[in-house]
């Protein structure tokens, strides 16, 4: 049996150990001209994108999202920025965020398979409240589909009244 100083010295030269990174190695970990240009689409073809805040990623993410998916998030950024003046934005856990210095986040967008998810973060508080339940009490979903003709007045009145409630913490 090993005494006590020789297993202890033995589980510090264990922590201390680092593996080295061969050439090839760090080459592969180093990302593409082709890989920067083209966004990883994620599961439902939502885009991969970095974390990040101001209206840069929210663009790229939009840029990114597949076929007519690009034109309903294009539509939906530019009427909360016309509904809601000097909005936030970010991009956090790949969907692009809106909200109100001081009160949070209030909205996000997210990409899925067939359809355009919209989360209105206090929708129950919304009048009328939008049609899509959630788990969460306070939370409700709008979902725009490829052939849908969503009501951009509804919206915007669902956007006004979401970024006057206080919201999710920024």
């Amino acid at each position: 049996m090993a005494d006590k100083t020789s297993i202890e010295a033995t589980k510090g030269a264990a922590k201390t150990v680092k593996p080295r990174k061969t050439a090839a190695k760090s080459a592969a970990l180093e990302p593409t001209a082709a890989a920067a240009a083209e966004p990883t689409l994620l599961s439902g073809g939502n885009p991969q994108i970095a974390k990040g805040y101001g209206d840069a990623p929210v663009q790229a993410y939009i840029a990114a999202m597949p076929g007519w998916k690009r034109d309903v998030g294009q539509r939906l950024d530019a009427l909360i920025a016309r509904t809601v003046p000097g909005v936030c934005k970010a991009v956090k856990w790949n969907s692009p965020l809106y909200g109100v210095e001081g009160q949070g986040w209030f909205l996000s967008t997210h990409c899925f398979t067939k359809y355009v998810k919209v989360a209105f973060f206090r929708g129950a508080s919304l009048q009328p409240v939008p049609p899509g339940p959630s788990k969460q009490k306070e939370v409700r979903y709008l979902d725009i589909h490829e052939d849908d003709q969503f009501d951009e007045a509804q919206l915007a009145a669902w956007v006004k009244q979401a970024s006057q409630l206080p919201g999710e913490r920024m």
